[in-house]
């Protein structure tokens, strides 16, 4: 399901709003959080502007929903234009906007980091043609094979997703998302062209989040007419992505009969990508027949291997965003911002954000 979000991030009402959107919290939660400085119903006045906080109850409100009062009291102009919510998890508008707040917040702080340093947002890097229409599944992979030649990939395994999408122009943000993989947004700026994000869930593992962020992608380069699933055509377009049928057939051959775990198990770190991944992309691919694909479905099933994370070897260490915290670690260093501005546009503590910037975090 999609939504749009066109408020502007320009009063101080909205960002309390969204802010407690992001938080989960009621108007009459809030109100307890600051210790019932002001009533629900002047909270309310805030978010629809027919009032403004006096600064001790702003403060106040700061604190209890975790953001800054320079934070409530900004004006950078935002909008979520369109956000695309996958699967099942997303059941209520409140869960809709509690998301949609997070990921404004998290991108207002990446373009602001990168504004600090002077850095212009790299344009979306997309290839003319997209959206490429998908009628059918097969559509998906020529829509991969075409967006790989446009970002002169070649057929090799991509290492670093992440690094690949930022460099053109995709911000990926990593947030725990209940029940979610992944979503995809385009959020338009007062100036500028609108920015494609891809959010994916920091809880999730290696494997699980790379092959999501690869179908958000497709959601970004994909436009599935009536007969073909969006579901379907996405899922199809990340696993040839992240899978070119040509690097398969090298590592595998383009017809078997039978194959070992063990072989499969050794192509999981070259991919990037569950072993339940590999089997259904070559099963796609005609490499693995369809009793075949059953009986390794059926002992994956066996196994107890119902998610990638349940398999053997997964990474539990996502491939992690790293731009944002290294801009902001790099505005510190050069005295853009200071340690608290640093610290709150990373969301840590300042002594996280010093143990940060001394060393690798398994140092």
């Amino acid at each position: 399901m999609s939504t749009t979000v066109t408020e502007r991030l320009c009063v101080i009402g909205l960002r309390i709003r969204l802010s407690r959107s992001a938080a989960g919290l009621s108007l009459r939660r809030l109100e307890t959080a600051i210790g019932n400085r002001v009533t629900a119903q002047a909270i309310s006045k805030y978010e629809r502007d027919e009032a403004v906080p006096g600064s001790a109850v702003l403060i106040a409100l700061a604190n209890a929903l975790g953001v800054t009062v320079d934070y409530l009291v900004g004006e950078q102009e935002m909008a979520l234009e369109g956000i695309e919510f996958r699967r099942r998890a997303i059941t209520s508008k409140r869960e809709e906007a509690q998301v949609g707040a997070k990921v404004l917040g998290m991108l207002e702080r990446y373009l602001a980091v990168e504004e600090l340093l002077g850095l212009p947002s790299v344009e979306w890097d997309k290839p003319r043609e997209a959206p490429f229409p998908a009628v059918s599944v097969v559509e998906a992979d020529r829509g991969a094979r075409a967006l790989r030649a446009h970002w002169h990939l070649g057929i090799a395994p991509v290492v670093d997703l992440v690094h690949v999408l930022e460099d053109r122009g995709v911000k990926v943000l990593a947030t725990e998302l209940s029940g979610i993989d992944g979503l995809v947004a385009h959020v338009g700026r007062a100036s500028g062209h609108p920015v494609p994000v891809v959010v994916v869930n920091s809880d999730a593992c290696r494997e699980r989040q790379r092959f999501a962020i690869a179908r958000e992608l497709g959601h970004l380069v994909l436009s599935p007419t009536r007969k073909v699933a969006a579901e379907e055509a996405t899922n199809r377009f990340a696993g040839a992505f992240l899978m070119p049928a040509e690097a398969l057939w090298a590592e595998v051959g383009k017809r078997r009969s039978s194959v070992g775990l063990g072989e499969l198990f050794g192509l999981k770190p070259v991919f990037g990508v569950s072993v339940q991944a590999l089997a259904s992309r070559c099963r796609d691919l005609g490499i693995f027949g369809a009793a075949l694909h059953k009986r390794l479905s059926q002992e994956f099933g066996r196994r107890g291997w119902h998610t990638p994370l349940e398999e053997p070897l997964s990474h539990r260490d996502g491939e992690r965003p790293q731009r944002f915290e290294r801009l902001c670690l790099r505005a510190l260093a050069e005295g853009a911002v200071s340690e608290t501005k640093a610290a709150e546009l990373l969301n840590v503590s300042v002594r996280e954000l010093n143990r940060r910037m001394d060393g690798p975090r398994d140092a």
